[in-house]
């Protein structure tokens, strides 16, 4: 490591983490000693100990997983641990205030080792050699050090829960030295890979975590990349920094459009020469002078007659300017029945005046030219969004299925955290802890509660906070019903234009996904789960989906197929505990999923800020009756606990004020309707209540 090049770069959490490193290899075989401190350090900051397995404090740690305790939450904690612990070890270096672009792990993935029942005898001591070849290598290169550094590596990446997390560690021990290959900086790596990186094309395509000599390779890559004078990052924590700062400033969801390039598409060849895509409609000009659709159907009755309504236009022409992105894919099509190339937007929107037609255009790149038979019957529009429709999706994408974007680089995602959710979601950090322990140990759950306690809402956060992104493409929702079968969740046969044919299911595509995406979690959310008959739903795979039965194979029913449930996929079930038409829960649902009661949350500090920052004298007597509803409903013997209101009834981003018609409507249509149908038979309570009600809001 260069030391002026640390002075140049100003990254003041460098030295701190590196003598970090050197003063905790002194624990190497004192760990008893190391957790002793690890946990006085917690306890003195009032922070819950992170290190402990059923309820118990574990017996040994790794050194990569000291760091993880300072690389994840709030920075306010972050910082208070870095000084907790630092002083305590020795380390003289300031503590860094500055924390930007420094990779962290997710919230309740912080381990580099797994539970005891998941880990080997000497998973823990292979990290620890890990740390020290590392350090030595990165401090005193030489074929020895080097070798040492490959023989560790290459061992521990075999290792229960390491894989990508592994570079991480080691980039926080020698940031200058080590290359970290995130998730964040291997979406970087591949967007820019034409422009700056085209040499690691050759060494790894970055989608399988790499060996020893293949990491080794990708530094000494990088690193002759950063002698040249063309780029703005000359060292690994100026790369990680701008690796950082795009993901945070271009967060996006990749979006699949069907599209015909000119009238009858007759442009495709010249769009596809020139790697664009366009559309007509040149007399508009500029779109992005149009404020809304209405604004551009306006100008369009203008320019082109008052005969039609141009709605679909207007939404063509909107879309293209305004909602496609860099990163989507596009299909082009010929007529109804033919696909001629696939690519991929490379720039915004551009109105070309110089062009003599097609003046609204985008760039793209062009990955595939040519004719393939459409499925089915395509859509006469000249743009379409086709995202929602993901059976359609894909379909399309198996007409390419030698593609792989070509190196256009990862979705980023917005991170989520455990202080994310606890500022969304009304839970105390020791409830969540609790969930999150379940979750784990079971992999199945079930969210119950009254109505309106934001079960889904606490679904969703819930596996946001576990991968510790808003990563939605590994989320996954269905709702249960009556008439839900295993052939609408799993495979069945579906009619076609040539009769029937077999359709995966919704499970089945989420599953092989996240098989093939075996170091991160994914997320399966089902609604009314107690409404559908599970034996029916899940057939031969209900015993799959049990923790100790991930990753064993069974004949599926339509199928030659060995189909296994990936150990990285979790279930989160809802159920509404006042719900009359289920009787009797299934037992097969008790005993392969734990069950977690959501309560209504009036008086948390969450929602008392809401009520703070509303107001409203009649909002605060209005939540007032409401505390005194739930109480007389769980009093009630006809009733109980499970039929109490949920605040989330009160809780509605889409407005900007809760004010008194607002309040009043809630009452009116959500909740008198569902106090009658509590107390059908009961006409004196809802006069009751119907008035406590409304009197409140009428004062």
């Amino acid at each position: 490591m260069d030391p002026n090049l640390q002075t140049k770069n100003s990254f003041a959490w460098t030295s701190f983490y590196m003598e970090f490193a050197d003063r905790l290899l002194q624990y190497k075989d004192k760990r008893s000693e190391l957790l002793t401190l690890l946990k006085k350090v917690h306890d003195n900051l009032g922070l819950r100990y992170p290190f402990t397995e059923k309820g118990q404090p574990i017996d040994d740690i790794c050194p990569f997983t000291v760091f993880g305790c300072f690389n994840k939450g709030s920075n306010k904690n972050r910082v208070a641990l870095m000084d907790g612990l630092g002083s305590k070890i020795g380390v003289k270096a300031a503590v860094p205030n500055e924390l930007e672009g420094i990779p962290v792990v997710p919230p309740v993935r912080a381990w580099f080792f797994g539970y005891k029942a998941d880990r080997k005898e000497d998973d823990i001591s292979n990290l620890w050699d890990m740390f020290e070849a590392a350090i030595n290598y990165a401090d005193h290169p030489s074929e020895v050090t080097k070798a040492a550094f490959i023989g560790c590596y290459n061992k521990v990446s075999k290792q229960y829960g390491i894989k990508w997390n592994l570079t991480m560690g080691l980039y926080w021990i020698r940031p200058y030295s080590h290359l970290n290959l995130d998730e964040r900086n291997r979406s970087y790596l591949l967007q820019h890979g034409r422009s700056y990186f085209s040499s690691i094309a050759h060494i790894s395509n970055l989608k399988q975590h790499p060996s020893a000599k293949t990491y080794l390779e990708l530094i000494v890559a990088c690193k002759n990349v950063f002698e040249k004078g063309d780029i703005s990052h000359h060292s690994f924590p100026e790369l990680s920094r701008e690796a950082w700062i795009s993901s945070a400033t271009k967060t996006y969801e990749k979006r699949y459009w069907i599209y015909t390039p000119g009238d009858r598409s007759s442009k495709w060849d010249d769009f596809y020469t020139q790697g664009i895509m366009g559309i007509g409609w040149d007399e508009m000009g500029d779109l992005k002078q149009y404020q809304s659709k209405e604004a551009m159907k306006s100008e369009m009755k203008k320019l082109y007659g008052t005969e039609y309504s141009y709605t679909m236009m207007a939404h063509a022409t909107w879309q293209f300017a305004n909602e496609m992105q860099v990163g989507d894919i596009v299909y082009a099509k010929k007529g109804l029945y033919k696909v001629t190339g696939r690519g991929i937007v490379e720039s915004d929107y551009i109105f070309d005046d110089g062009r003599d037609e097609y003046k609204h255009i985008r760039k793209i790149k062009w990955t595939h030219n040519g004719e393939w038979e459409h499925p089915g019957q395509a859509v006469a529009k000249t743009l379409t969004d086709i995202t929602p429709y993901t059976d359609y999706v894909r379909k399309l994408e198996v007409l390419f299925p030698d593609d792989d974007d070509n190196g256009n680089g990862e979705v980023v995602y917005p991170s989520y955290t455990e202080e994310d959710l606890l500022g969304e979601v009304f839970m105390d950090a020791e409830r969540y802890n609790v969930l999150i322990n379940l979750l784990n140990t079971k992999k199945n759950i079930i969210l119950q509660g009254a109505p309106g306690v934001g079960k889904t809402f606490a679904a969703k956060r819930l596996a946001f906070s576990m991968m510790g992104e808003k990563d939605t493409s590994r989320v996954m929702m269905v709702q249960f019903h009556q008439s839900y079968s295993y052939e609408d969740f799993i495979m069945g046969f579906r009619p076609s234009k040539d009769g029937f044919e077999l359709t995966p299911g919704p499970f089945y595509e989420f599953c092989k996904t996240a098989q093939d995406d075996d170091e991160r979690d994914y997320f399966f959310i089902i609604d009314e789960i107690n409404r559908g008959n599970l034996s029916k739903i899940f057939g031969e795979l209900l015993m799959l989906i049990e923790k100790d039965k991930r990753g064993e194979k069974l004949r599926l029913l339509y199928s030659n197929e060995l189909f296994s449930v990936p150990p990285n996929v979790y279930l989160i079930g809802m159920m509404n505990t006042a719900d009359r038409s289920i009787a009797i829960i299934d037992y097969a649902l008790r005993r392969r999923f734990a069950f977690f009661e959501l309560e209504p949350a009036f008086d948390s500090e969450g929602f008392r800020t809401i009520m703070r920052e509303a107001n409203n004298p009649r909002f605060d007597a209005l939540v007032g009756q409401i505390v005194a509803l739930n109480e007389s409903i769980s009093n009630d013997e006809s009733l109980g606990e499970g039929f109490r209101i949920g605040h989330s009834y009160f809780c509605n981003d889409e407005i900007d004020e809760i004010t008194d018609e607002w309040l009043r409507a809630v009452v009116k249509y959500e909740l008198l309707p569902l106090l009658s149908e509590y107390w059908f038979d009961e006409k004196s309570k809802i006069e009751q209540w119907t008035k406590r009600l409304c009197d409140v809001l009428n004062d």
